[in-house]
């Protein structure tokens, strides 16, 4: 396992587009430390990021998380580009005449996704940690790991949106057409969701009940949008009448979904390249 994963990261070491954007990506995650910085006043309105809460036990795990988890775009590329240089440097087909078997390659290419997802949940937690209890109200330990499931909720929705990079990569083979189908499924879910929500199920729940079990839609019920949560959201909210009964927790059948998808994404990679004639 181990000489899997090194033969991996060698490969993403080497390559330097590979390289820079996945310092970029950690390099990025740290600049979330710089909201707290942020501050400015308009006249008798003040703002101050730090002082809204957002960095409060146990709300930053939250916040963290979900700001976190827009930035996984950077790793995907990384991703998608490592499956298709496979194809273009022929390194795949090198690899199974050195002995690799097939399954051994897919098993490569998963743990080095499940690792990106491991070292980006860690990272994410120590910085939620390190920037909690620098600015935190409540420093109390039942609160300060109160909310944890974000965490593993955030690993979770990496893994999975990794490992459909990957089933891309393997799919599509060109990294700007997988990154180009990534869009388009994207956009085909947004507009089944609509279709579900908005005109077949207009009076019922039963259309986000449907989409959850969409891939991309399940990792996006992951972790909600944490900004409705802040007290002055919920003050401007109720000021002008608008009642707020959003679910922000997450569930244990969102999780499921997800890893159900990672097995078939992977399941689906493997057969692909089973079958393919390289």
């Amino acid at each position: 396992m181990n000489r899997l994963i090194s033969i991996e990261l060698q490969k993403i070491w080497k390559n330097k587009a590979s390289r820079v954007l996945t310092l970029t990506y950690f390099i990025l995650l740290s600049f979330i430390a710089l909201i707290a910085s942020i501050k400015f006043n308009i006249g008798p309105f003040k703002f101050h990021a730090a002082e809204m809460g957002i960095f409060n036990f146990p709300f930053i795990w939250h916040f963290n998380t979900y700001v976190a988890a827009w930035l996984k775009f950077f790793l995907a590329i990384v991703i998608v580009s490592m499956m298709a240089n496979e194809y273009s440097y022929g390194t795949l087909k090198q690899n199974l005449i050195d002995g690799l078997s097939k399954k051994e390659f897919i098993l490569s290419k998963f743990l080095t996704v499940v690792l990106f997802a491991l070292c980006s949940t860690i990272f994410v937690f120590v910085m939620s940690l390190l920037l909690g209890l620098s600015f935190s109200s409540y420093t109390e330990a039942d609160i300060i790991f109160m909310d944890l499931d974000y965490i593993l909720a955030f690993f979770v929705k990496l893994t999975g949106f990794f490992s459909f990079c990957l089933f891309l990569g393997i799919f599509v083979k060109r990294s700007a057409f997988a990154l180009g189908f990534l869009l388009v499924w994207s956009i085909i879910e947004s507009i089944i969701k609509g279709l579900l929500v908005f005109q077949i199920f207009p009076e019922s729940d039963k259309g986000n009940y449907i989409t959850q079990f969409l891939p991309l839609e399940s990792m996006s019920n992951l972790i909600i949008e944490p900004f409705s949560r802040l007290s002055i959201i919920k003050t401007i909210g109720t000021q002008i009448g608008v009642e707020n009964t959003k679910d922000y927790g997450v569930h244990y059948l969102s999780i499921f979904i997800v890893l159900v998808w990672t097995f078939l994404f992977v399941y689906f990679s493997y057969k692909l390249l089973k079958n393919r004639d390289l």
